[in-house]
């Protein structure tokens, strides 16, 4: 491996490592999103199966959870995304959760795969450096 060469797989290791880093931030995004979805889910499911003047705890956010007392009322008020919010049946908005629980978890995997596909070329291209190093010291 020729000097311009080997300072071009250098590069394209920083770039890998670059990528890594991005999708792993991704990842933690969607992490924490899917987490929350799931939590907002079973909340709602739990409103449902609730009776009018029943307590049930309510999480706020970092893991802090309110109790509150069960109304007449079978609606939620849900974000469609660009900051907008509907009124839904309890039932309808567990659906909606449920459907972007599933999306996030198609999200996940796909960056989940990405992830190891660009640090298995990196490990693969880490080791040809590497290796170039080695045969240098020996010659």
């Amino acid at each position: 491996m020729e000097e311009k060469d080997l300072r071009q797989a250098l590069q394209v290791l920083e770039s890998y490592k670059g990528q890594m880093d991005t999708l792993s931030r991704q990842i933690n995004i969607l992490q924490a999103s899917l987490e929350e979805s799931v939590r907002a889910r079973e909340t709602l499911k739990a409103f449902s199966n609730a009776k009018e003047g029943d307590e049930v705890l309510v999480p706020i956010g970092a893991s802090v959870f309110v109790a509150a007392k069960v109304t007449g009322s079978r609606k939620a008020v849900v974000g469609i995304g660009s900051r907008v919010s509907v009124d839904k049946d309890l039932s309808e908005a567990s659906e909606y959760m449920g459907s972007a629980v599933i999306e996030i978890q198609e999200a996940l995997k796909k960056a989940g795969s990405a992830f190891s596909e660009v640090q298995n070329a990196a490990n693969n291209l880490a080791d040809a450096i590497n290796a170039e190093y080695e045969a240098r010291q020996q010659s």
